[in-house]
């Protein structure tokens, strides 16, 4: 299980995550109006990656499959 969450990713890795948290994170603030729903599930989605960024770590990569990233 340590190795499950071993860093993953390099600096490039974590700079796209970030900024698609902070995308996610933005579009369901503008979503607010029209669901509570989607704002939170966009809203939970770009902490997660916000997460992957901070920690250098990508789930995807971690369960085996290969990014480009």
């Amino acid at each position: 299980m340590r190795n499950f969450f071993a860093r993953n990713i390099d600096s490039r890795g974590r700079i796209v995550r970030a900024v698609w948290g902070l995308a996610l994170i933005v579009a369901g603030f503008l979503v607010l109006a029209r669901s509570r729903w989607i704002c939170a599930a966009l809203v939970a989605a770009g902490a997660f990656a916000l997460y992957e960024a901070v920690r250098g770590w990508c789930l995807m990569r971690a369960c085996g499959i290969k990014t480009k990233l």
